[in-house]
């Protein structure tokens, strides 16, 4: 069984989030600039089977795609012919920065490092990825 990776994509940084290989956790892995994600994926599946690349969708309240998409899309299409192997799948990620900064609140960390916009990015990834994992535990 491979990782599941999650990908919170910006235009200035990617947060990225990994399952362990039996995909029962999910843990902040890193933020890497948006210039270098695609390399960087790449480096990382080759060390570590990654079984699927689930990215966050951002949508409107209105359950639409919102303005990020029109960088998200190119940027997924681009991943789709760099790891034609890796399935691709798009999840909601609607309120995972507002849960990012609550997860730091409620963790203690100084107002410091709940500036970091790096520190975020790795937590909604991994939001999104728990998120992801949860709702397949239902479908199952």
């Amino acid at each position: 069984m491979g990782r599941i990776m999650a990908i919170d994509y910006g235009r200035k940084r990617v947060g990225v989030a990994v399952t362990d290989p039996c995909q029962i956790i999910a843990n902040g892995l890193c933020t890497v600039p948006a210039n270098d994600i695609l390399r960087f994926i790449e480096e990382y599946t080759k060390k570590e089977s990654v079984e699927l690349i689930v990215v966050g969708q951002p949508k409107t309240m209105k359950n639409e795609p919102s303005e990020s998409m029109k960088y998200i899309t190119p940027f997924v299409n681009a991943l789709k012919k760099r790891l034609p192997q890796i399935p691709i799948t798009m999840y909601d990620e609607r309120f995972t920065s507002v849960l990012a900064h609550k997860t730091m609140l409620d963790g203690g960390l100084k107002k410091k490092d709940r500036q970091d916009k790096a520190l975020v990015d790795e937590i909604s990834a991994t939001i999104i990825l728990q998120s992801y994992m949860e709702s397949k535990k239902f479908t199952m």
